[in-house]
Protein backbone atom coordinates (compact mmCIF):
# COMPACT_ATOMS: atom_id res chain seq x y z
CA UNK A 1 0.00 0.00 0.00
CA UNK A 2 2.85 2.35 0.84
CA UNK A 3 4.48 1.75 -2.55
CA UNK A 4 1.13 2.30 -4.30
CA UNK A 5 0.58 5.62 -2.51
CA UNK A 6 4.12 6.73 -3.36
CA UNK A 7 3.52 5.85 -7.04
CA UNK A 8 0.22 7.78 -7.10
CA UNK A 9 1.89 10.77 -5.49
CA UNK A 10 4.65 10.76 -8.08
CA UNK A 11 2.12 10.49 -10.90
CA UNK A 12 0.17 13.46 -9.53
CA UNK A 13 3.33 15.59 -9.44
CA UNK A 14 4.11 14.68 -13.05
CA UNK A 15 0.58 15.51 -14.22
CA UNK A 16 0.56 18.87 -12.42
CA UNK A 17 4.00 19.74 -13.79
CA UNK A 18 2.90 19.00 -17.35
CA UNK A 19 -0.23 21.12 -16.88
CA UNK A 20 1.75 24.04 -15.50
CA UNK A 21 4.38 23.93 -18.25
CA UNK A 22 1.72 23.61 -20.92
CA UNK A 23 -0.22 26.56 -19.58
CA UNK A 24 2.78 28.90 -19.63
CA UNK A 25 2.86 29.00 -23.41
CA UNK A 26 -0.83 29.74 -23.86
CA UNK A 27 -1.74 31.78 -20.80
CA UNK A 28 -1.45 35.44 -21.73
CA UNK A 29 -2.82 38.70 -20.54
CA UNK A 30 -5.35 40.41 -22.76
CA UNK A 31 -8.08 43.05 -22.91
CA UNK A 32 -11.53 42.29 -24.27
CA UNK A 33 -13.51 45.41 -25.00
CA UNK A 34 -11.99 47.15 -22.00
CA UNK A 35 -12.32 44.20 -19.59
CA UNK A 36 -9.00 42.92 -18.38
CA UNK A 37 -8.18 39.38 -17.35
CA UNK A 38 -6.17 36.29 -18.03
CA UNK A 39 -7.32 33.94 -20.73
CA UNK A 40 -6.38 31.42 -23.37
CA UNK A 41 -5.55 33.66 -26.30
CA UNK A 42 -4.34 31.08 -28.80
CA UNK A 43 -0.76 32.20 -29.34
CA UNK A 44 2.31 33.30 -27.48
CA UNK A 45 1.83 37.00 -28.07
CA UNK A 46 -1.87 37.18 -27.20
CA UNK A 47 -3.99 40.08 -28.38
CA UNK A 48 -5.59 43.26 -27.16
CA UNK A 49 -9.09 44.36 -28.15
CA UNK A 50 -9.96 48.00 -28.61
CA UNK A 51 -13.67 47.95 -29.30
CA UNK A 52 -15.24 46.63 -32.48
CA UNK A 53 -16.86 47.97 -35.61
CA UNK A 54 -20.20 46.17 -35.73
CA UNK A 55 -21.30 48.02 -38.87
CA UNK A 56 -18.41 46.64 -40.90
CA UNK A 57 -16.93 50.12 -41.34
CA UNK A 58 -13.15 50.24 -40.76
CA UNK A 59 -11.72 52.27 -37.91
CA UNK A 60 -10.90 55.86 -38.77
CA UNK A 61 -7.32 57.08 -38.53
CA UNK A 62 -8.19 58.96 -35.34
CA UNK A 63 -9.66 55.84 -33.76
CA UNK A 64 -6.59 53.85 -34.78
CA UNK A 65 -4.28 56.46 -33.23
CA UNK A 66 -6.28 56.34 -29.99
CA UNK A 67 -6.10 52.55 -29.98
CA UNK A 68 -2.36 52.52 -30.65
CA UNK A 69 -1.58 55.09 -27.96
CA UNK A 70 -3.75 53.26 -25.42
CA UNK A 71 -1.97 50.01 -26.20
CA UNK A 72 1.48 51.59 -25.84
CA UNK A 73 0.45 53.23 -22.57
CA UNK A 74 -0.55 49.79 -21.29
CA UNK A 75 2.59 48.04 -22.53
CA UNK A 76 5.33 50.56 -21.97
CA UNK A 77 3.81 53.43 -20.03
CA UNK A 78 5.37 56.87 -20.30
CA UNK A 79 8.69 55.44 -21.46
CA UNK A 80 7.28 54.67 -24.93
CA UNK A 81 5.54 56.74 -27.58
CA UNK A 82 3.80 56.15 -30.90
CA UNK A 83 6.32 56.78 -33.69
CA UNK A 84 4.47 55.68 -36.81
CA UNK A 85 1.05 54.44 -37.89
CA UNK A 86 0.54 53.27 -41.47
CA UNK A 87 -2.66 52.10 -43.13
CA UNK A 88 -2.69 48.92 -45.22
CA UNK A 89 -5.74 47.13 -46.54
CA UNK A 90 -5.06 44.24 -44.16
CA UNK A 91 -4.52 46.31 -40.99
CA UNK A 92 -2.89 49.35 -39.41
CA UNK A 93 0.83 48.95 -38.80
CA UNK A 94 2.39 50.79 -35.83
CA UNK A 95 5.81 51.39 -34.29
CA UNK A 96 6.46 52.14 -30.63
CA UNK A 97 9.58 54.13 -29.75
CA UNK A 98 11.44 54.85 -26.52
CA UNK A 99 10.77 58.48 -25.70
CA UNK A 100 14.06 59.09 -23.92
CA UNK A 101 16.52 57.24 -26.17
CA UNK A 102 14.76 57.56 -29.53
CA UNK A 103 15.38 53.84 -30.09
CA UNK A 104 12.49 51.95 -31.62
CA UNK A 105 10.91 49.39 -29.29
CA UNK A 106 8.43 47.11 -31.04
CA UNK A 107 5.98 46.83 -33.94
CA UNK A 108 2.31 45.89 -33.73
CA UNK A 109 -0.79 45.55 -35.88
CA UNK A 110 -4.37 46.79 -35.47
CA UNK A 111 -7.19 45.05 -37.31
CA UNK A 112 -8.99 47.72 -39.32
CA UNK A 113 -12.46 46.39 -38.53
CA UNK A 114 -12.36 44.68 -35.13
CA UNK A 115 -9.73 46.88 -33.50
CA UNK A 116 -7.91 43.76 -32.32
CA UNK A 117 -4.24 44.48 -31.64
CA UNK A 118 -1.38 41.98 -31.79
CA UNK A 119 2.39 42.10 -31.92
CA UNK A 120 3.76 41.93 -35.44
CA UNK A 121 5.23 38.56 -36.47
CA UNK A 122 8.62 38.00 -38.06
CA UNK A 123 11.61 40.17 -37.03
CA UNK A 124 9.65 41.88 -34.26
CA UNK A 125 9.35 38.55 -32.44
CA UNK A 126 12.43 36.67 -33.61
CA UNK A 127 15.11 39.38 -33.82
CA UNK A 128 13.99 41.92 -31.21
CA UNK A 129 16.47 41.54 -28.34
CA UNK A 130 14.61 43.66 -25.84
CA UNK A 131 10.90 43.51 -26.64
CA UNK A 132 10.58 40.33 -28.70
CA UNK A 133 9.85 36.76 -27.62
CA UNK A 134 13.31 35.47 -28.41
CA UNK A 135 14.75 38.29 -26.34
CA UNK A 136 12.50 37.57 -23.38
CA UNK A 137 9.88 40.31 -23.80
CA UNK A 138 6.27 39.27 -23.89
CA UNK A 139 3.28 41.62 -23.85
CA UNK A 140 4.22 43.86 -20.96
CA UNK A 141 6.82 41.55 -19.42
CA UNK A 142 9.81 43.25 -21.04
CA UNK A 143 13.35 42.96 -19.81
CA UNK A 144 16.35 45.18 -20.36
CA UNK A 145 18.48 44.26 -23.35
CA UNK A 146 21.81 42.68 -22.51
CA UNK A 147 23.50 45.18 -24.77
CA UNK A 148 22.70 48.74 -25.77
CA UNK A 149 25.82 49.00 -27.92
CA UNK A 150 25.44 49.88 -31.61
CA UNK A 151 24.69 46.91 -33.82
CA UNK A 152 27.65 45.61 -35.85
CA UNK A 153 25.81 46.40 -39.07
CA UNK A 154 25.31 50.15 -39.46
CA UNK A 155 22.19 51.84 -40.80
CA UNK A 156 24.02 52.55 -44.07
CA UNK A 157 24.99 48.89 -44.43
CA UNK A 158 21.40 47.85 -43.67
CA UNK A 159 20.19 50.08 -46.49
CA UNK A 160 22.71 48.49 -48.84
CA UNK A 161 21.65 44.97 -47.84
CA UNK A 162 17.98 45.86 -48.27
CA UNK A 163 18.56 47.37 -51.71
CA UNK A 164 20.59 44.36 -52.85
CA UNK A 165 17.65 42.17 -51.81
CA UNK A 166 15.17 44.31 -53.74
CA UNK A 167 17.40 44.41 -56.81
CA UNK A 168 17.39 40.63 -56.85
CA UNK A 169 13.81 39.80 -55.90
CA UNK A 170 11.80 42.95 -56.69
CA UNK A 171 13.58 44.93 -59.43
CA UNK A 172 12.32 48.49 -59.71
CA UNK A 173 11.69 48.99 -56.01
CA UNK A 174 13.94 51.21 -53.93
CA UNK A 175 14.56 51.28 -50.20
CA UNK A 176 13.93 54.45 -48.23
CA UNK A 177 17.02 56.03 -46.67
CA UNK A 178 15.29 56.26 -43.27
CA UNK A 179 15.93 53.31 -40.98
CA UNK A 180 14.02 52.54 -37.80
CA UNK A 181 16.64 51.00 -35.51
CA UNK A 182 15.14 48.43 -33.14
CA UNK A 183 17.11 46.29 -30.68
CA UNK A 184 18.67 43.75 -33.02
CA UNK A 185 17.42 44.86 -36.41
CA UNK A 186 16.34 47.70 -38.69
CA UNK A 187 13.00 48.19 -40.45
CA UNK A 188 12.86 50.16 -43.71
CA UNK A 189 10.17 51.25 -46.17
CA UNK A 190 10.17 50.07 -49.77
CA UNK A 191 9.33 52.62 -52.45
CA UNK A 192 8.13 52.62 -56.04
CA UNK A 193 9.33 55.47 -58.29
CA UNK A 194 11.43 56.65 -55.38
CA UNK A 195 8.53 58.13 -53.42
CA UNK A 196 5.42 55.92 -53.20
CA UNK A 197 5.53 53.52 -50.26
CA UNK A 198 4.55 49.97 -51.14
CA UNK A 199 5.68 48.05 -48.07
CA UNK A 200 8.66 47.37 -45.82
CA UNK A 201 11.37 44.94 -44.90
CA UNK A 202 13.77 44.36 -42.02
CA UNK A 203 17.51 43.75 -41.85
CA UNK A 204 19.17 41.86 -39.01
CA UNK A 205 21.70 44.14 -37.32
CA UNK A 206 24.13 41.28 -36.68
CA UNK A 207 23.90 38.98 -39.71
CA UNK A 208 22.57 41.26 -42.45
CA UNK A 209 19.73 38.82 -43.18
CA UNK A 210 16.72 40.44 -44.88
CA UNK A 211 13.12 39.65 -43.96
CA UNK A 212 10.37 40.98 -46.23
CA UNK A 213 7.12 41.99 -44.51
CA UNK A 214 4.72 40.06 -46.73
CA UNK A 215 1.62 40.28 -44.54
CA UNK A 216 0.57 43.94 -44.83
CA UNK A 217 -1.23 44.04 -48.16
CA UNK A 218 -1.75 47.22 -50.16
CA UNK A 219 -0.46 50.48 -48.69
CA UNK A 220 -3.25 53.07 -48.26
CA UNK A 221 -1.50 55.96 -46.53
CA UNK A 222 -0.31 57.39 -43.21
CA UNK A 223 -2.53 57.68 -40.16
CA UNK A 224 -0.39 60.06 -38.10
CA UNK A 225 -0.25 63.81 -38.63
CA UNK A 226 3.04 65.68 -38.86
CA UNK A 227 3.04 66.52 -35.15
CA UNK A 228 4.02 62.94 -34.40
Amino acid sequence: MENRNRWLGTLAVIVVSIAVVGSIGAFTFGWHGGTSGFGMMGGMHGSWGWGTSASGVPLSNTEAVDAAESYIATYGGRSLELAELMVFDNHFYAQAREAETGRYAYEFLIDRFSGRISLEPGPNMMWNEKYGHMGGGMMGFFRASRSSDPMPISAEEAIEAAQAYLDRYAPGLRVDDHTAAFYGYYTLHTLRDGETTVGMLSVNGYTGAVWLHSWHGVYLGEALDEEH
